[in-house]
């Protein structure tokens, strides 16, 4: 529907078609619904994947959010538990609300200046690997929130070690060096291999 409206501007008559405006309404026969609490956990894991796969996100940013998501898992067992395995409205609300602030920490970490490096090199090549490896396990439901965390810690530490080694030695890595942290990585490697093999998954 189109309106004309009047303007006078000066000796001239101005009509124009104005389409009119109203307030957006919800139709009460819409099937669209707001999205669930385990639909919103799964999206997250997704983004947090992608950015562990784009290297936006490094290993600690990616452990602390796998940390904060497991808490959230733990505490909405803990809600479904006193009340026959169902969540109140409630529960939904503060569950939501927490994820909203997850949701702004996810967005802020993969847009921040850290990014994962890694170097053109076999200890550089052994921990993308290993972050390609974790990041498919996340996006699969493979890898808990939990065991990511842990997971993701242990390469944190890793990438910290490798840091301080190559500090001490002119930005290189020595044979001994190498072999310290080859041993570390085929430790971290068992440990991905077990924890997506475990039979626990993503809730």
């Amino acid at each position: 529907m189109k309106i004309n409206a009047l303007i006078l501007s000066g000796a001239a008559l101005i009509v124009l078609n104005v389409a009119p405006v109203f307030a957006q309404q919800t139709d009460p026969n819409s099937t669209t619904n707001p999205p669930t609490i385990n639909q919103r956990k799964e999206n997250q894991q997704d983004r947090i994947a992608n950015g562990v796969q784009s290297g936006q996100l490094t290993a600690g940013e990616t452990g602390h959010l796998e940390g904060e998501e497991a808490g959230l898992n733990k505490e909405e067992a803990g809600m479904r538990a006193e009340d026959d395995g169902h969540l109140t409205s409630a529960d939904r609300s503060l569950l939501n609300k927490q994820q909203n602030g997850l949701s702004n920490q996810i967005y802020q970490d993969k847009h921040n200046a850290n990014t994962a490096h890694y170097g053109n090199n076999e200890i550089g090549q052994r921990r993308e690997n290993q972050q390609d490896r974790i990041a498919q396990g996340i996006r699969s439901g493979q890898l808990t929130a939990g065991e990511t965390s842990r997971l993701e810690h242990q390469e944190s530490s890793i990438n910290r070690e490798d840091a301080r080694m190559r500090a001490a030695d002119g930005g290189k890595l020595t044979n001994g060096d190498k072999k310290a942290l080859n041993q570390r990585l085929n430790n971290a490697s068992r440990n991905i291999y077990r924890d997506k093999h475990n039979g626990r998954t993503q809730k």
